[in-house]
């Protein structure tokens, strides 16, 4: 049977300046501070919020870099959702390039998706709870966004 799926929501952050750690021995660590952002979906919308939320991303050896990130939503109707997520990016060393310097790049260029949880005590979205999503990322010059699915 084919693997289903339905779009929950796209979320887009903005992130302060890269704050570069340095080579560490399990990689060159990068943290990213998320600074706000909103998402959007049919069943649920509302902000990110900046303090509490980031990305801990390593560089491994190989070139591809591994997202370890943790935020927290308020939807609209004041609840709050906490989402974490891990994930793999990678690309050419040119794409790379393009992307450190901000450029606008295509996710068609490169492999960016993660596998985002959810944790609320909301009894209106206690749903998020009990599923499994799959996200498509795309890095832009102040920030990222994300098309996260639902699989059925």
């Amino acid at each position: 049977m084919p693997l289903e799926s339905r779009h929950l929501l796209t979320i887009d952050m903005t992130l302060h300046p890269t704050i570069e750690v340095g080579a560490t021995p399990i990689g060159t660590r990068r943290i990213f501070t998320v600074s706000g952002g909103r998402f959007m979906g049919d069943r649920m919308c509302g902000d990110v919020l900046p303090d509490g939320s980031s990305d801990w991303l390593t560089v491994g050896a190989d070139g591809a870099a591994r997202q370890n990130v943790r935020l927290i939503l308020r939807a609209d109707d004041g609840s709050l959702i906490l989402m974490t997520y891990q994930g793999v990016r990678h690309a050419s060393a040119d794409v790379n390039a393009r992307v450190a310097r901000g450029e606008i790049v295509s996710r068609a260029d490169y492999y960016l998706r993660t596998t985002p949880t959810f944790e609320t005590a909301a009894p209106q979205h206690a749903w998020l709870n009990r599923i499994v999503t799959v996200a498509i990322g795309e890095r832009r010059a102040d920030g990222v966004s994300y098309e996260v699915f639902e699989i059925l």
